[in-house]
């Protein structure tokens, strides 16, 4: 065996053991995946208490409602820019959604502060599924509601027009399978499922207003719901 042959083989070898560990399935570039299938390695359920609540079943996260309202945190150092992708299912009927650049709330209206992407059963309503949440204490929580695209200036002020091409409810599978695209980048958010807009919003709020980075979590809304989630990967632009 030549020198080439044996440097080949000695450099591919370093990429077969580097790359698995770190790319997501499917070759999409600077992607990582955030779920090995088969444990929460990586998640830590918030509250502590609401364990029971999140459970892994045929390569799947399980989220049943009933332990109250809570969230899985994705244990990653705090995160600003990013894309991230999932597929969700809802068997019946529920609300759940990604908390994003979340950080617990000093206030006590609720446990964290965050943008959140909102998806729930088809039916819900286009203030649920495929909607951006504001759970923004000390400051207005603007609808953008499915179809939505919002501007929000400095003062606070709404603007709101309509997307065109935007997702409809003919698009998602209901009670199947669909996949979300959430991307922060500055100050603009945008919110894809199956493919196409949903909603999307930018704020020119004052720096001390707006959520720069935080948590990336996934919620459970309310009892009752079962909600399960599989395919998750991201790609870190910003990480504070």
């Amino acid at each position: 065996m030549n020198l080439r042959i044996k440097l080949y083989l000695v450099f591919t070898g370093l990429v077969i053991l580097v790359v698995p560990g770190s790319a997501a399935p499917g070759g999409e570039a600077g992607f990582v995946s955030m779920f090995d299938g088969e444990s929460f390695k990586g998640w830590t359920v918030k509250p502590e208490s609401a364990g029971e609540a999140w459970a892994i079943r045929e390569g799947m996260i399980v989220g049943n409602g009933d332990q109250g309202r809570c969230y899985l945190e994705y244990d990653s150092p705090d995160v600003a820019d990013f894309e991230l992708k999932l597929s969700y299912r809802f068997p019946g009927e529920g609300n759940s959604g990604v908390n994003i650049r979340s950080n617990p709330d000093t206030t006590g209206k609720r446990r964290f502060q965050s943008y959140h992407a909102d998806i729930g059963h088809v039916g819900v309503g286009k203030q649920v599924l495929g909607a951006w949440d504001f759970h923004t204490p000390g400051r207005r929580e603007h609808g953008c509601f499915r179809g939505d695209r919002l501007v929000i200036d400095e003062d606070d002020n709404p603007t709101r027009t309509q997307i065109e091409g935007a997702v409809t409810l003919g698009d998602i599978k209901k009670g199947g399978w669909n996949d979300i695209r959430v991307i922060a980048k500055g100050n603009k958010f945008t919110f894809y499922v199956n493919g196409k807009l949903s909603s999307e919003f930018t704020e020119h709020l004052p720096d001390e207003r707006r959520l720069h980075t935080g948590k990336i979590q996934l919620q459970l809304h309310n009892p009752g719901m079962i909600v399960h989630f599989k395919n998750l990967r991201i790609r870190i632009d910003d990480q504070k």
